[in-house]
Formats: structure tokens, sequence, C-alpha cells
């Protein structure tokens, strides 16, 4: 007797439907392991340059060129030095340091110059393009 067999039309999503709920699972678990920490950044306001004078403020200049070479004061300052100087001139400059840069110095160099500062314990940074 040959027995008729009942063809299969219809797809079981069941395994389908557990495997996007693992990974949405997974997703909900990882999503806030992944908030990086960037940069906090302030924008400055507009100030008169009138009423600001070299005694008033007290900032420490530091000039990124396009070669990506460091200049302090006028005097170069080799990268592997710059954190140690930095770390010397903060207590000279309480009001923070300013960082110019030439248009073609490279993001890398000035975020180092950043990071000197943060690890000298220099809170307040701004950066201009010279």
């Amino acid at each position: 007797m040959p027995s008729e067999r009942k063809t299969f039309n219809e797809i079981n999503i069941t395994p389908l439907t557990d495997i996007f709920l693992v990974l949405l699972i997974i997703m909900m678990v990882i999503a806030p392991l992944l908030d990086q920490q960037g940069l906090n950044l302030t924008v400055p306001e507009n100030v008169e340059q009138e009423h600001l004078t070299d005694k008033d403020t007290k900032i420490l200049t530091v000039n990124v060129s396009a070669d990506n070479k460091y200049y302090i004061d006028g005097e170069e300052i080799a990268a592997d030095d710059l954190e140690a100087h930095l770390k010397t001139s903060a207590k000279d400059y309480p009001d923070g340091m300013m960082i110019e840069t030439d248009g073609d110095s490279t993001h890398g160099a000035i975020v180092k110059v950043m990071d000197c500062a943060r690890n000298s314990g220099i809170t307040s940074i701004s950066v201009s393009e010279l």
C-alpha cells in the first residue's frame, strides 16, 4: 500500500525568532558598554580684545608648525620632552594654554599636545589656527 506523503510547504520560523531574540538581548547588553568618552570641548565666547592685556592673563602658548614641530616661546621642544616641559610651565600659567596650529599640521600632533597638557594638569585648553 503506497503511503501518501504530505509535503511540507511552510517554513518554521520559531528557530529564526529565537536567534533574533538572542541577538537583540546581546545588543542590549553590549550597547551601554560602547559609550566612549570623547573630548569635553567648550565653545569660547566672544571677548573684546581691548580689555585684555598681557598683564591680565597668563596663558601658555604652544605653536604647532606645518611639519608637526612644537614651539613654546619661540623655542623648539622635542615631542618626547613636551609633557615634561608643560609640567614645569603649568605652574607659571594659571589661566590655561592656547594651542596655535598651522593649517597643514596633522590632527595627531594637536591631540598629542592636548594629551600632554591634560597629563600635566592643565585644565583650560584652547585651539586656534594661525
